[in-house]
């Protein structure tokens, strides 16, 4: 059964950060990248397990892949969330076989303004030893396999 570690990128960040992170139960590890934050991101963090890691200067986003505990990468924001139908499909993933080099993509939904809108797709489920990547989200590749759900983007906390 293959394990997802959950990576968040943060900066003050603290008013949304729980609600992000009590729909991340489908991932076995939760690992926050704070960026100077300078609110209660990391009493935030603790009240949820999540594990929690300093930005250093220098070192590009995608690289803190290799801090996570498993292999299988879930890369989300701290304004987002996932939909009950987005945990759903992600615990039914679990109980499979991926292969190494698949992609997952979700379909993002946007909150703009008290209207949501369907974004396209991206890619934010990746097995780090298959792909690299620099910026915050991995790229998104042809090939992916876009599972059912939705991550929800909320526009205010």
């Amino acid at each position: 059964m293959p394990k997802i570690s959950a990576i968040v990128h943060t900066r003050n960040d603290a008013p949304r950060l729980g609600r992000l992170l009590e729909t991340l139960r489908p991932c076995d590890q939760v690992l926050i990248i704070d960026d100077s934050t300078d609110d209660s991101v990391q009493k935030v963090a603790h009240e949820y397990g999540a594990a929690l890691r300093k930005c250093i200067s220098g070192v590009t986003p995608g690289a803190y892949a290799m801090d996570a505990i498993h292999e299988w990468i879930l890369c989300v924001l701290p304004n987002e969330s996932l939909s009950e139908g987005l945990e759903a499909s992600l615990f039914s993933w679990k109980e499979g076989e991926p292969k190494r080099e698949d992609l997952f993509a979700m379909t993002i939904r946007e909150e703009k303004e008290g209207q949501w809108s369907e974004l396209s797709s991206e890619v934010r489920l990746i097995n780090r030893r298959c792909v690299n990547w620099t910026g915050m989200m991995p790229p998104n590749l042809e090939g992916a396999f876009v599972l059912p759900g939705h991550l929800l983007r909320f526009d205010h906390p």
